[in-house]
C-alpha cells in the first residue's frame, strides 16, 4: 500500500503531533494485545476541523500504522485526504460520536480479550473489589443491546446517546469504546479498562467469594478519583503515554513518519 510522507501533507504542528499520537496509540495497542486482526478502530478529531476525523486505511495492521498514513474522513463518511478505503463500520460507530460528544476528541474501539470476555457474561458490570476497578466503574456506561455489525449511522448516535457523559462504554457481547479528551486519554483509558476486566476475571476464576469494598470506601476513591490532580499541570494520562512513546522511540521509531 503506497504511503503518503510527512513532506507530502500539508498540515499544522497540533495536525502532525495528532498523526503521530494516533499512529502511536495503534502500534501501543499491538504491544499489549488489544489489536484483532485488521479491524476495530481508533480514530481521533482533525485538530482546527469540526467535520473530520483521522481513521486508518483498511486493511492496514495496525503494526504498519504511521503518522502519514492516516486517512482524513468527513462526518458523513466521505475520504477527504489519504489514500484507502473507509470501513463502513468504523465510520458509523466513530463518526456519530465524534460529532455529538463534546469530549469525543479520540474513541477508540476494540475487542481486546479481557473487557470482551466480561461483556459477554450475563452482568457485564465492574465491580467494586479493588482501586482500579472503581477509577474505570466511576466513568463507564453500559450498553446491554447487540443487534449486530455497525452498518448504519444510527448505531454510532445510540452508542453516543448510551455513554452520555461517561468516558467508557461497556458493550454486551461487543467489546469496549472509549472516550477522550485527549489521544492519550483515551490509550489511557483502554488500557486500565483491559487491566480491570483482567484482573476482575481473574478473581472470578478462582470459584472463592469476592471481597466488595464497603459503601463509605467506595465513595471516598471515588471521590479521589473525580478530583482531577495533575503532576506539573498535566493530567496522568499525558505523563503514562509520553511514558510509552519513549518505549516506541526506541524500537519502533517509524510510527512517527
Amino acid at each position: 500500500m503506497l504511503m503518503e510522507t510527512k513532506a507530502d501533507i500539508d498540515v499544522s504542528a497540533a495536525q502532525w503531533q495528532a498523526r503521530v499520537d494516533l499512529a502511536a496509540a495503534h502500534r501501543l495497542c499491538v504491544r499489549e494485545g488489544f489489536h484483532e486482526g485488521i479491524f476495530n478502530h481508533l480514530t481521533a478529531r482533525v485538530p482546527g476541523r469540526d467535520d473530520r476525523y483521522y481513521q486508518i486505511p483498511f486493511g492496514l495492521h495496525w503494526s504498519e500504522v504511521t503518522a502519514s498514513s492516516l486517512m482524513e474522513v468527513g462526518y458523513d463518511g466521505t475520504r477527504l485526504a489519504g489514500e484507502g478505503h473507509v470501513e463502513e463500520s468504523c465510520y458509523c460507530i466513530h463518526a456519530p460520536m465524534h460529532r455529538l460528544l463534546a469530549n469525543a476528541v479520540a474513541v477508540f474501539h476494540t475487542h481486546m480479550p479481557h473487557a470482551s470476555a466480561l461483556a459477554r457474561l450475563e452482568d457485564q458490570r465492574i465491580l467494586p473489589i479493588g482501586q482500579t476497578e472503581l477509577g474505570i466503574a466511576c466513568v463507564t456506561a453500559y450498553d446491554d443491546v447487540y443487534d449486530g455489525p455497525a452498518f448504519d449511522p444510527a448505531e454510532g448516535e445510540r452508542l453516543a446517546k448510551v455513554i452520555g457523559d461517561k468516558r467508557v462504554l461497556m458493550m454486551a457481547n461487543h467489546g469496549v469504546a472509549t472516550v477522550g479528551r485527549t489521544i492519550a486519554e483515551a490509550y489511557d483509558l483502554l488500557y486500565y479498562t483491559e487491566r480491570t476486566a483482567q484482573v476482575q476475571i481473574y478473581a472470578m476464576w478462582t470459584g472463592r467469594p469476592l471481597k466488595v469494598l464497603p459503601q463509605p470506601v467506595i465513595d471516598k476513591t471515588i471521590a479521589e478519583f473525580k478530583s482531577g490532580r495533575t503532576y506539573g499541570g498535566r493530567d496522568p494520562s499525558a505523563w503514562h503515554f509520553d511514558a510509552l512513546k519513549r518505549m516506541l522511540d526506541r524500537t519502533e521509531p517509524d510510527y512517527k513518519d
